[in-house]
């Protein structure tokens, strides 16, 4: 399948759809859930998230991954976007994924019952509109390759290190 014509133009928008996604991982996992909320459209819809079932809407979903995820351990990295255009105001996307999740609080992940966490491999499958020149989450698939469980008798993971500054990077809210 050929790729589709990249123009300058494009490939700004690229970037700005890849700073998205990286935005949307440092929120989750720094649990920064207002900000988190901001990257989505009030009518986007998910699919295939543990903390929230599918149809959720944006709100739903970060009450979910917020009550759900708040006291967890979480690492989410997504790379390799192959991102297409839709329209002037319109994309889809495919980022491979890996994602660690870990209750500290004695919780069982749905993805892993009987364990404290998990090793997620997959996919993200995201499409987006561009409202008054700001790229936005429309929907959201996460589609898993491979889950691996993390034991109970796992040794404890070391969580006392430097944190991230939540305003390190600051972009002009959407």
């Amino acid at each position: 399948m050929p790729q589709d014509h990249i123009t300058a133009e494009t490939l700004v928008d690229r970037e700005k759809i890849k700073t998205l996604k990286a935005q949307y991982c440092r929120f989750l996992d720094t649990k920064q859930w207002v900000r988190l909320r901001g990257l989505f459209l009030e009518e986007a819809t998910f699919e295939g998230f543990g903390s929230a079932p599918t149809g959720s809407t944006a709100a739903q979903f970060v009450a979910g991954a917020s009550g759900r995820l708040q006291e967890a351990l979480t690492v989410h990295h997504c790379h390799m976007a192959e991102i297409a255009f839709d329209g002037p105001d319109r994309a889809r996307a495919v980022w491979a994924m890996v994602d660690v999740v870990q209750f500290l609080d004695g919780r069982e992940p749905i993805e892993a019952p009987g364990h404290t966490g998990f090793t997620g491999y997959g996919h993200y499958e995201d499409s987006y509109r561009r409202i008054d020149g700001v790229w936005y989450f429309a929907t959201k698939r996460l589609s898993r390759i491979r889950i691996d469980p993390i034991p109970r008798d796992n040794p404890a993971a070391l969580t006392n290190r430097l944190k991230a500054y939540a305003d390190w990077v600051r972009f002009a809210e959407g």
